[in-house]
C-alpha cells in the first residue's frame, strides 16, 4: 500500500462497511444483521449473536459468533446504523 493511501481509504471503508451491512445476513438464521459501532461487530438481535469484523472483513462463520448477554433483547446502541434497533 502506498504511504498515505490508508488515510484516503478510511472514508471509503466506512461507506463500504455500511453498504455491506445492507446485504449481509446471519449465517444461522438468514436474518439481517446490524452494525454495532461500539463493538465493531455485526449483531443478530433475534438470536443474540455477535459476529466480529477483523481487519475490515466480517467473520460470518457460525463458530466465530459470540453469544450476547441477553438474547432476544436488542442491545441499545446510539450509533447503530439500523434505525429499528432503538425501538424500545
Amino acid at each position: 500500500m502506498v504511504k498515505g493511501s490508508k488515510a484516503l481509504l478510511c472514508p471509503a471503508a466506512d461507506a463500504i462497511k455500511r453498504a455491506l451491512s445492507d446485504f449481509l445476513v446471519c449465517p444461522l438464521s438468514k436474518q439481517p444483521l446490524r452494525f454495532c459501532e461500539r463493538t465493531q461487530s455485526l449483531v443478530n438481535d433475534a438470536l443474540g449473536v455477535s459476529y466480529p469484523i477483523v481487519d475490515g472483513i466480517p467473520c460470518l462463520v457460525p463458530k466465530d459468533g459470540k453469544l450476547l448477554d441477553d438474547p432476544g433483547v436488542p442491545q441499545s446502541d446510539p450509533n447503530s446504523t439500523d434505525p429499528s434497533s432503538n425501538h424500545r
